[in-house]
């Protein structure tokens, strides 16, 4: 019987890109996973088994199954990981083992590209849901369909209700303008709610979800920039693009998806991947 890793929201959503747009006006979309097959915690983690398949063929599929995607591809250092794609049916490129970040990654292989956005999804996220991915597209398909291409970048975010959530400096919060852009990100519990001292959860708190969306041409100038102060301190890589004035559109979602970075988020994953549905 399926688990809960086989099911995928589909049915719940449509292909952002083709909504008003005309094949003239269609915006080509590569998905990129970037996996690295090093881990402190979890050694190989790309290839820890779930259910049956490796953690990165379970994500690779479960972007796969999202609509309006031209390309998905995985992009390692590993040729074991490589060969564990390809033997799925799969696309993956080998990049530099040298590269000190996903974007980097990520850039390597969009330089090789045509393609007009390029979609940025964790390799060690095997719940993730298409929708999120759908999602995070849609703002550039209205950006589009409106005759303008400003919108160079977009992210998710969900609403924070559990106060240790909140506090956690491993969850990163996003703080979010009016306009639905990101004003910041931070480890920090933020906004800070001077009326209560900051205790319970304000009404705009938001985890930030780390899914990307950007132009072609914003990552490459993106992974091209140097390290930004603020970067550095939180240790937050998408402060690079606000420091150096690139916008950041916050997508609010109502899906959440599992990272896995420990041997309890594995076993975590693992049990609801063999769950009944």
């Amino acid at each position: 019987m399926p688990g809960f890793c086989d099911q995928h929201a589909a049915v719940l959503f449509f292909d952002v890109r083709q909504v008003g747009l005309t094949e003239h006006q269609r915006l080509t979309t590569t998905a990129i996973i970037p996996a690295r097959y090093q881990s402190t915690r979890l050694p190989g983690k790309p290839l820890l088994d779930i259910a049956g398949l490796p953690m990165i063929v379970r994500v690779y599929d479960r972007v796969r199954a999202t609509p309006g995607l031209d390309t998905v591809l995985v992009a390692t250092d590993d040729e074991r990981v490589h060969d564990a794609i390809v033997r799925h049916g799969g696309d993956c490129r080998m990049t530099s083992p040298e590269h000190r970040s996903g974007t980097d990654r990520l850039a390597e292989v969009a330089g090789t590209l045509d393609t007009d956005l390029i979609v940025n999804v964790q390799g060690d996220e095997p719940l993730i849901e298409p929708a999120m991915i759908a999602e995070a597209l849609a703002p550039f398909a209205a950006d589009r369909a409106h005759g303008a291409d400003a919108l160079q970048m977009s992210t998710l975010v969900r609403r924070i209700d559990d106060e240790h959530e909140f506090q956690d400096p491993h969850v990163v919060k996003a703080v979010v303008g009016l306009d639905g852009f990101a004003l910041y990100f931070s480890r920090s519990p933020v906004p800070y709610h001077r009326a209560t001292a900051n205790q319970g959860v304000p009404a705009r708190a938001f985890k930030h979800i780390g899914l990307y969306v950007y132009r072609r041409e914003c990552l490459l100038r993106l992974a091209a920039l140097p390290q930004s102060p603020l970067e550095v301190a939180e240790s937050l890589e998408q402060l690079r693009a606000l420091e150096h004035g690139i916008r950041i559109k916050a997508v609010e979602t109502r899906y959440d998806s599992i990272g896995v970075d420990t041997p309890e988020d594995l076993e975590r994953v693992r049990g609801l991947c063999t769950a009944p549905a």
